[in-house]
């Protein structure tokens, strides 16, 4: 285990672990091995959108029933579904963190491959339950909220794993993950307190290109491994310098769409608070990473993202009061 971050020089080492973050300690602690490979740092956007997809229902009402139901959703979303994806792609990278990051529980050997699939299966099966009863207290005819949870598993299936594999291609492996960052649990609040109509759907899959752009900081860490087991990352096909230019283009291009979208359904004043949350992060891009994206990328995220996801809110707020909400 000579590989494995040394907790006393770790900086946060610990910290680090429980949130399944790069440059983590090592540690001995199944449960602690188990809450690493869920990685709770990706389940944020998760439960975030599924905030947004609330707000943009405009049929969210600070009720105990209401509050119940989403954080039922988050959980669904984040610890349960999320867990899965993330557990699941460490399962299938194995041999790409023995590379990039072999103090990981899998490649380290702290934890055995039958454990870590019946951690996959538990998850699985626990977030599609809960999205079955959010569609029973909802109401729901046509079972929205479990439907959207199948497609959402199998897409994180396909993501990590043969033959399909889609993470081998740099394009269309990112959007996926940007879509299930994005328009997934947005959909998933929707459709729990409103209805998910098409004009909404189809604007939420638009705003995943700028989560595609995200999803490309983070193969800046898994350069080397991707490189050597044949993974067409954008940062292996293009570069390291070129990937974050195609990064930073998407992330603020298909921002200030949605900056045209507004203005084109009325809610100006949301138009330009989107604006002056874009303004920071091409600041960010330029300091953090434009400069050195393998260096600086945990910073990047760490400072321009929480303007990302504002501006989300902002977008599902303005939708809220918009006609997009209504009809088919």
């Amino acid at each position: 285990m000579s590989d494995a971050p040394d907790p006393s020089t770790s900086g946060g080492g610990g910290a680090r672990q429980l949130l399944g973050m790069k440059g983590a300690s090592g540690t001995s602690s199944m449960w602690k091995l188990r809450l690493q490979l869920m990685k709770p740092v990706t389940w944020i956007p998760l439960i975030w959108g599924v905030i947004c997809g609330a707000a943009a229902s405009g049929n969210f009402h600070w009720t105990v029933p209401q509050v119940g139901a989403s954080l039922a959703c988050m959980v669904m979303s984040g610890p349960l579904l999320a867990g899965y994806t993330q557990t699941i792609n460490d399962y299938y990278d194995r041999e790409i963190d023995a590379i990039n990051e072999p103090y990981r529980p899998i490649p380290s050997g702290a934890i055995s491959l039958p454990q870590v699939k019946l951690q996959i299966w538990v998850l699985l099966i626990a977030g599609l339950a809960v999205a079955w009863g959010l569609d029973l207290w909802a109401g729901h005819s046509t079972p929205v909220v479990l439907l959207l949870a199948l497609g959402g598993s199998f897409v994180s299936f396909i993501y990590s794993a043969p033959p399909l594999k889609l993470k081998q291609n740099g394009w269309l492996g990112n959007y996926a993950l940007g879509a299930s960052y994005i328009a997934l649990p947005w959909w998933a609040g929707q459709a729990l307190f409103g209805q998910l109509t098409w004009a909404t759907a189809l604007l939420t899959l638009a705003y995943s290109l700028a989560g595609l752009g995200i999803a490309v900081v983070n193969d800046f860490k898994s350069v080397e491994g991707d490189r050597a087991l044949g993974l067409q990352s954008l940062p292996v096909v293009f570069g390291i310098q070129r990937a974050s230019w195609i990064s930073a283009a998407m992330i603020d291009l298909f921002q200030l769409a949605m900056v045209a979208v507004l203005i084109a359904i009325g809610q100006n004043f949301a138009a330009v608070l989107l604006v002056l949350l874009i303004i920071p992060q091409i600041t960010f891009q330029d300091i953090w990473l434009l400069r050195d994206p393998v260096a600086f990328d945990v910073k990047y995220q760490a400072s321009a993202q929480p303007f990302l996801v504002l501006g989300m809110l902002v977008t599902a707020l303005a939708i809220g009061h918009s006609s997009l909400t209504v009809g088919m």
